[in-house]
């Protein structure tokens, strides 16, 4: 009786505007306040908030905003795409398609679907509509959708809420991204490239373009974009290979994004350094709150027995996994539209990971599966973070490209069934990592 009034309590102060750290917080005294035996006290909801916070795993949060800041700032996705424009610029398609491959890779540097779409947008935008002459709510729209690769291609920082929430190893959750992520961008790939084929482009100036990279070379090109392509090979390199922890793997892009920018590329002065520290700072302190606040309310979960409740619940209601699943996949659809993908994961990950091993699901793929619902809501109505991002950029209303993102929803939500009805998509790589 309980836990379903603080779940009540809880989407009602949602519902009125009140913010999540504040509705979270009251939840979790709401037991409490009303007088329930309950077996916590006061000081013990502020000893498990105090103790959320003070989490060596998450200081990766922290250190991949910050790298992600820096590697904005240093033109890295222009470096990224440029690569991949001289490799495919003339075929069709080839440049918007090199657009979502730059937001495949920059989202293993960044871990977040918002800075991927910023990045990648304000890069590529001004090229393919501005210079080539690309529809400019289509291309909106796919910067829009691929920068949601930035929160499923590790390393994912939804991906580290999930671990710590879960207790489920980050690592392990990192390599089962790798196919996921992959997988998605290619089903975004085959639709821009039946979109251009049907609509046609203007060849004189995408070769032209192109022309302009051909000119410098390859060995030129690449030696030029080296750095940003050694991005993600050292980040995730050290991590699958042991070398170093997620955390540890953080602290170093740190290093090396602002050695490659400030020395290699020198994309960024000295006295940018501390604007950009700060502008990470104001990202990530919200969120600390979030964190800890998120850590009481999981543990107040527990103490209620949560899991179990929930558990016998919808084992009556969904009684295989396969019925699991799908309720799974429409409630996030439905979460994803109003509410950000970390704290989607913060809120629901500790409720639907226990119900999930319950019913035969491993805890790794069930975090894909939840990050991937909740990236689509990136691009949807109404909250569609990635959308109210990338429509200026365009100067278009974020309702009119989210109406033309929905042929990339649906290309996401083919891969979203293939990822959540074949689990070997996540777990190939996990299994054969755990030998």
């Amino acid at each position: 009786m309980i836990v379903g009034l603080a779940f009540i309590v809880f989407f009602a102060l949602l519902f009125l505007g009140i913010p999540i750290v504040t509705s979270m917080g009251l939840t979790t005294l709401f037991p409490l306040l009303i007088g329930s035996n309950v077996p916590y006290k006061v000081d013990t909801v502020i000893r498990w908030a105090i103790q959320g916070a003070d989490s060596i795993p998450l200081i990766a949060i922290p250190m991949f905003i910050l790298a992600g800041a820096v590697m904005a700032r240093g033109d890295i996705s222009k470096k990224l795409f440029d690569v991949f424009a001289y490799l495919i610029g003339r075929r069709t398609a080839g440049l918007p398609i090199a657009a979502i491959v730059t937001a495949l890779f920059y989202g293993a540097i960044s871990g977040s679907g918002v800075a991927t779409a910023a990045a990648v947008g304000g890069m590529t935008i001004p090229l393919l509509v501005d210079k080539l002459g690309y529809d400019r709510k289509f291309i909106a729209a796919m910067v829009a959708t691929a920068g949601g690769l930035g929160v499923i291609i590790p390393p994912s920082i939804p991906f580290i809420f999930y671990g710590m929430m879960t207790q489920t190893s980050v690592g392990e959750i990192f390599v089962a991204g790798i196919i996921p992520g992959i997988l998605i961008a290619l089903s975004l790939m085959v639709y821009t490239f039946i979109y251009c084929k049907k609509n046609g482009e203007d060849r004189l100036k995408i070769d032209t373009a192109v022309d302009e990279l051909k000119a410098k070379g390859f060995f030129r090109v690449f030696r030029e974009s080296f750095f940003a392509l050694m991005s993600p090979v050292i980040i995730l390199g050290g991590i699958y290979s042991g070398i170093v922890t997620p955390t540890e793997a953080a602290t170093i892009s740190v290093a090396y994004s602002l050695i490659v920018s400030l020395f290699i590329y020198k994309t960024i002065k000295f006295n940018e350094i501390i604007p950009i520290f700060a502008k990470a700072v104001s990202q990530y302190a919200p969120l600390v709150m979030v964190i800890a606040l998120a850590m009481s309310f999981s543990r107040m979960m527990t103490v209620l027995k949560t899991a179990s409740i929930v558990g016998a619940f919808v084992s009556s209601v969904l009684s295989t996994p396969f019925l699991f699943i799908i309720g799974i996949i429409i409630l996030l659809l439905l979460m994803g539209m109003v509410m950000d993908v970390g704290f989607a994961v913060v809120i629901l990950g500790p409720v639907f990971a226990p119900v999930g091993v319950m019913m035969g699901v491993s805890p790794v793929h069930l975090c894909i599966i939840m990050v991937s619902c909740l990236a689509i809501g990136m691009v949807t109505p109404p909250f569609g973070m990635n959308l109210f991002v990338i429509s200026p950029m365009v100067n278009e209303n974020a309702f009119s490209v989210g109406r033309k993102a929905i042929p990339f929803v649906l290309s996401f939500g083919i891969a979203l069934l293939l990822i959540a009805f074949i689990p070997d998509i996540s777990l190939f790589l996990v299994n054969l990592m755990r030998g």
